[in-house]
């Protein structure tokens, strides 16, 4: 996959996880964590589906291992923390913490990865989350406890995107000569001795699963009807599900700072489909902070060396 192709896919990502605050709106009963427990157990069962058909039997095999469940936990930390903050503090003070997400991914790919962050991220890094805090800034404010919960999501994916880096790292076999061969499957042995990379598209199911068996307790009753149920499996399906498989494949091409800023999109998009199709126009602070982050997405990608791709070094 070309370094163009894999940035297209992960602001493909990033356009279907923005749906969701536009669908929410429409929603007439669900509220809170119902909608995080229908969306996560929507994504549950469609993941069974699809890995089911990727993996057949192999699929309980694959959720084994302590980097899928590591994974996993992070996926839940991210599915869940979000509507936990919110409960808690603003919007402003969720959105505006979880744009520290590529500067805690870009400090833990530097430390533990080893990965060289050229200076047109760090400066693509700070322009976004100016620009995310520059749209907010003024609905900052109120406790700061959901603002402490709402940096577990930022910490998650930070940590999420360097395991998965760490693992992709792994899929691909590199000799003393300099040649790679593809990584065998899973659970067969590399001419090096060592295992193959571990399957870690079910860690999103694992994932899934434990943001359902911690979000029903608290989302009782429930309260959805047959309209809700519709839009949040569309959710489940289209705004989680699909995404989050694609952007652990992707994690093998881009480096994972470069994951987290292109991640930087989805504020962006959703206030665009907010203003479209709820009728939520926004202010003067939003255009000019959603322009900086557009800014510093394009001027990264723009500047970034005519050859560059993606080289996952043998672990």
């Amino acid at each position: 996959m070309s370094h163009r192709s894999a940035v297209f896919l992960m602001l493909l990502v990033t356009l279907m996880w923005s749906s969701a605050g536009v669908v929410t709106r429409h929603l007439e009963a669900a509220r809170g964590f119902e909608i995080t427990f229908w969306r996560a157990l929507f994504n549950a069962a469609a993941l069974l589906l699809i890995l089911g058909v990727m993996r057949g039997r192999a699929l309980l095999a694959a959720m084994r291992g302590v980097a899928v469940w590591a994974s996993g936990l992070c996926w839940a930390v991210m599915f869940t923390a979000f509507m936990v903050a919110l409960s808690l503090t603003t919007v402003a003070n969720v959105l505006v913490t979880m744009s520290l997400s590529p500067l805690f991914t870009a400090l833990f790919a530097r430390a533990f990865l080893h990965q060289p962050i050229p200076g047109r991220t760090w400066a693509a890094i700070a322009v976004a989350g100016a620009g995310i805090a520059w749209m907010f800034g003024g609905q900052l404010g109120g406790p700061l406890t959901g603002v402490f919960v709402a940096l577990g999501v930022p910490l998650a994916a930070a940590s999420n995107w360097c395991l998965l880096q760490k693992v992709g790292q792994r899929g691909q076999e590199v000799d003393p000569h300099g040649s790679s061969a593809p990584c065998p499957p899973r659970g067969r042995v590399r001419a090096s001795g060592r295992p193959s990379a571990p399957d870690m598209l079910p860690a999103v199911l694992i994932g899934a699963l434990l943001c359902m068996a911690a979000t029903l307790p608290l989302a009782w009753p429930l309260q959805a009807g047959a309209h809700d149920l519709g839009l949040l499996a569309f959710l489940g399906v289209f705004q989680l599900a699909m995404p989050c498989l694609l952007a652990v494949r992707l994690a093998r091409e881009l480096p994972s700072h470069e994951l987290a800023l292109l991640g930087q999109a989805e504020t962006l998009l959703g206030v665009l489909w907010a203003w479209l199709f709820a009728g939520e126009h926004p202010g003067s602070a939003a255009l000019i902070g959603g322009s900086l982050v557009l800014a510093a997405l394009i001027a990264n990608e723009a500047l970034a060396p005519p050859a560059v791709k993606t080289v996952l070094k043998n672990a």
